[in-house]
């Protein structure tokens, strides 16, 4: 008995020492962004509980929960594991070590997958549901889960990224065309109150962290700090010239949802061995057109099949999809054309830069994509830069219905993370 409990403290001990010296080895990285590191790597999504069109947050304490899914393009299903990273309002890692904010071990293997069937493209399914039976959060805050091969912890082959939140504050949010910047038409502001709800806030100027963002886009994502007034009850967040963002124009959209007939905004569907192809309508720039209303997903995706829609997941194939926009390059400043939205993990990469064929004179890019329901829009970025502008191809329309989020994150005075108190969400009025 006294050996067993002798092995028992010195596994333990290993365990801290390896977690302490796992911190420390990421704290050197870059902040963490929902990625897909690995090329067989597809359709990686983190999904509210709520549904797809929820963001991906959690309540601490609570029955929420977040769906982590992906796609391995293998035959045969492969080991994988999983660990959990907390991290700053910046996404960087904290300084919790990982017994302090979870409740668990903190290597974990994937254990739910399944086999593609009847598909063209053999990949295997996995699923990861947080909190589940062997981890439970213990703290609010930013979360990287990291997956990689068994064994492999240095070799990650994606980052899934969500938040817990505390929701210790209510945060009422607004968004509208009517704003402090002039030619109105072309951009909507961002208005928002903190109601404090007994909560002990000592200094709103240097205790918060705040991070709005549009639309779950990273690259135009706003810190504020500084309130315009606070009281007992409020914190009010207005008339800030940091939260008057490009109005943008809604998303374009189309449809895969079967091998038999052409979708939305399909052209032309074919098969060529061993994928279907999937030649989109042409598209234009739509900077000097009037606006038009179309139901939006606010740059999300949905994965379906029609003839299998219980088992998607698995059933669902992959098809080449060809993008074409017809714009001159005479007319564009230096800098390059992305697709962005959920299929694209909302990042700048040569994976969605269209590239101008010389033949046509028009802007192309073809992406693996599974078969569902998309949303996406075309950025420029001009070179030197990593914010991507609607103005150039899409136009600004203040009419557009666009998604913000706010995120509400306090460092409480003596601790070693940033709490997350509060989430906000609004759509932008006409």
């Amino acid at each position: 008995m006294f050996v067993l409990k002798i092995m028992r403290f010195l596994r333990y001990i290993f365990f801290i020492t390896t977690c302490l010296l796992c911190n420390i080895a990421v704290a050197q990285n870059k902040p963490y962004r929902t990625a897909s590191l690995d090329s067989r790597i597809h359709s990686l999504k983190i999904e509210s509980g709520n549904g797809f069109m929820y963001p991906p947050v959690i309540r601490l304490n609570s029955d929420d929960f977040v769906n982590i899914s992906f796609d391995l393009f293998e035959a045969e299903h492969q080991d994988l594991s999983y660990s959990i990273i907390h991290c700053n309002a910046n996404w960087q890692p904290s300084m919790l070590s990982s017994i302090e904010y979870i409740d668990g071990f903190d290597i974990q293997e994937v254990y739910d997958w399944a086999l593609s069937f009847n598909t063209f493209q053999e990949y295997v399914n996995y699923r990861i549901t947080l909190p589940n039976d062997d981890i439970q959060f213990k703290k609010s805050g930013n979360y990287a889960v990291v997956v990689y091969p068994q064994n492999e912890r240095e070799r990650p082959i994606l980052y899934a990224c969500f938040m817990v939140s505390e929701e210790s504050v209510k945060i009422n949010c607004s968004a509208t065309s009517r704003t402090d910047k002039g030619f109105a038409d072309n951009y909507q502001q961002v208005s928002f109150r903190i109601d404090r709800n007994d909560y002990d806030i000592v200094n709103p100027t240097s205790d918060l962290k705040i991070y709005v963002m549009q639309n779950n886009r990273l690259d135009n994502m706003v810190y504020v700090q500084a309130p315009q007034y606070f009281n007992r009850n409020e914190i009010v967040y207005e008339h800030n010239p940091k939260l008057i963002f490009d109005a943008g124009n809604e998303y374009r959209r189309f449809e895969m949802v079967s091998t038999k007939y052409k979708g939305m905004g399909v052209d032309k569907l074919s098969h060529f061995d061993p994928y279907y192809h999937a030649v989109l309508e042409k598209d234009y720039p739509r900077e000097n057109r009037g606006y038009t209303y179309d139901e939006t997903q606010h740059g999300r995706y949905i994965v379906r099949e029609t003839d299998y829609e219980e088992d998607s997941d698995t059933q669902a194939d992959y098809f080449v999809v060809h993008f074409s926009l017809d714009a001159s390059e005479r007319l564009l400043p230096e800098g390059d054309i992305y697709i962005d939205g959920e299929l694209s993990e909302y990042r700048f990469s040569d994976n969605n830069r269209m590239l101008r064929n010389p033949e046509t004179g028009m802007f192309e890019k073809i992406m693996l994509l599974k078969q569902g329901a998309y949303n996406y829009q075309y950025l420029f970025v001009p070179k030197g830069e990593g914010i991507g502008k609607a103005s150039v191809i899409e136009g600004n329309k203040y009419e557009t219905q666009n998604e913000y989020r706010v995120n509400v994150y306090h460092r409480v005075p003596g601790e070693r993370y940033d709490r997350l108190i509060g989430t906000g969400r609004c759509i932008s009025d006409r």
